[in-house]
């Protein structure tokens, strides 16, 4: 057995730019809107996909585009709301989360529309039966334009891959790219993870990233979320 060897936990979080983004057929509408503002009909816009489809990395474009700040939707003051300057710009994240505040929230949209500012949102999913429960904020978000991601195909799994592993400069074979990404769990999150441990995982054994590393990776990962 290669023993193992003293890894060093370097900073290497995925890049949010405009130049890193991967556009798909999953995501390409959305970014489509991203890339078009300020020309927007709605001064607000609803981004919804699963955990790991990339609203993330779409809302730092736009903020960077913007000169927006972004918060996590648990982290909304009324004291922050009420200091928004007018014509400001700001997106919040995970809007569905059950720390969220849902009357602060609703304090934001109505302070958006008196003092004409550009937000963009993020959520798991679109408003419906089971959220929010308060009825005035569930009719604003009704009304707001809403773009929906899908989890990402094949295609778009296997590029993110190469990607990160060009990140890391790991040279990788294809077909054990391909390996990954038909095991892992189909997310860009996922797919961070899942290179980040085999980086590890490679440089404490002292090996490239082969089959056998990966399959002993991917089962560690399948046994942690168990």
């Amino acid at each position: 057995m290669t023993p193992r060897q003293l890894t060093l936990a370097l900073d290497l979080a995925g890049k949010f730019t405009a130049e890193d983004f991967l556009v798909a057929p999953s995501n390409a509408a959305v970014h489509a809107t991203i890339e078009s503002w300020p020309d927007w009909p709605a001064k607000n816009f609803l981004i919804v996909g699963p955990p790991g489809s990339g609203k993330s990395h779409l809302v730092a474009i736009w903020a960077e585009r913007a000169g927006a700040p972004v918060y996590e939707a648990g982290s909304l003051t009324e004291e922050l709301v009420a200091g928004l300057e007018p014509q400001s710009a700001l997106a919040v994240e995970n809007i569905d989360v059950p720390d969220c505040s849902e009357n602060i929230l609703f304090h934001l949209l109505n302070t958006g529309r008196e003092r004409d500012l550009s937000l963009v949102l993020t959520a798991s999913q679109q408003p419906g039966a089971a959220w929010p429960k308060l009825p005035d904020l569930a009719s604003r978000l009704r009304q707001m334009p809403v773009g929906e991601l899908q989890p990402p195909d094949d295609g778009l799994v296997r590029a993110v891959l190469v990607k990160l592993f060009d990140d890391r400069q790991l040279a990788v074979d294809a077909e054990v790219i391909d390996y990954v990404a038909k095991r892992m769990e189909r997310s860009l999150g996922a797919a961070r993870e899942t290179v980040a441990a085999l980086d590890e995982e490679a440089l404490a054994l002292g090996r490239r990233v082969t089959k056998p590393v990966a399959a002993a990776v991917l089962a560690r990962l399948t046994s942690d979320v168990d």
